[in-house]
């Protein structure tokens, strides 16, 4: 089983810049390679300010923004300019800030009605810009996740169809006791990447972490993100870490 790297930190600001600075160590590392960097973000309060911090004044012209290419994790099923949109939040939080290339961010257009040419379509895009060699899955460089309450991740919820997806790698998913669809990355796309952080803040998920980090491998979905040649890394703030043991939190 995949080691988790467990980092708790006292404060949100305290976890967002910790993200912020592993982002930008990582696009450093692409540019200084002359390689593109990829990376997918997820939508939700706790990212918000990971993303406004990557657009601040303090890393103004620390990270080469014409040299990333940015992906949505996932996206509820509503107009690019409604409330809930995971993209109006990534737009307001970092987009409009004008650091990045319009066309270096690729939006899921989830409020189509063919979810499943939506899907299709935003595959190709991930084939076009990665370059994926035959046969392989795009690998994305660094993915930004969140976990639920409920354990779910992306939008891959418990019971859905979506987490048993083994091919696709993006696809739309009902969740029924949520009355709605979402548009989704997939387990085989998400496990292809080369960094997963997860970024879990507030008292709500101290609970659900114990049983992901702690429990029986397998049986919530943020336990399946296992990148195949990958890391995972966990940024926790005090409230969601504070039933963790000593030992899952790397102190002595």
């Amino acid at each position: 089983m995949l080691k988790h790297n467990v980092r708790a930190f006292s404060t949100l600001e305290d976890l967002s810049w910790a993200a912020a600075c592993a982002f930008e160590d990582l696009a450093r590392l692409k540019f200084v390679a002359g390689k593109t960097f990829c990376a997918a973000l997820s939508g939700g309060l706790t990212p918000r300010l990971l993303y406004q911090i990557l657009a601040g004044r303090a890393l103004l012209g620390r990270i080469e923004w014409k040299n990333v290419q940015l992906f949505q994790v996932d996206e509820r099923c509503v107009p690019p300019d409604h409330p809930d949109s995971n993209y109006r939040m990534i737009r307001e939080a970092l987009l409009d800030s004008g650091e990045i290339p319009p066309g270096n961010f690729h939006r899921m257009q989830a409020e189509e009605a063919d979810l499943e040419k939506v899907a299709r379509d935003y595959a190709a895009e991930l084939a076009r810009v990665l370059e994926p060699q035959d046969g392989l899955r795009p690998r994305l460089d660094i993915v930004f996740l969140g976990m639920g309450p409920d354990g779910h991740t992306a939008s891959l919820f418990p019971g859905t169809a979506a987490l048993e997806e083994q091919s696709l790698w993006v696809c739309p998913n009902r969740v029924e006791r949520l009355g709605m669809s979402r548009l989704t990355m997939t387990l085989p796309l998400l496990n292809a990447s080369a960094h997963v952080i997860f970024l879990v803040a507030g008292a709500d998920k101290a609970e659900t972490l114990v049983k992901v980090l702690e429990g029986p491998p397998g049986e919530l979905p943020a336990q399946r993100i296992q990148p195949v040649d990958g890391s995972v890394s966990w940024f926790l703030d005090e409230a969601a870490a504070r039933k963790l043991s000593p030992a899952t939190k790397g102190e002595s």
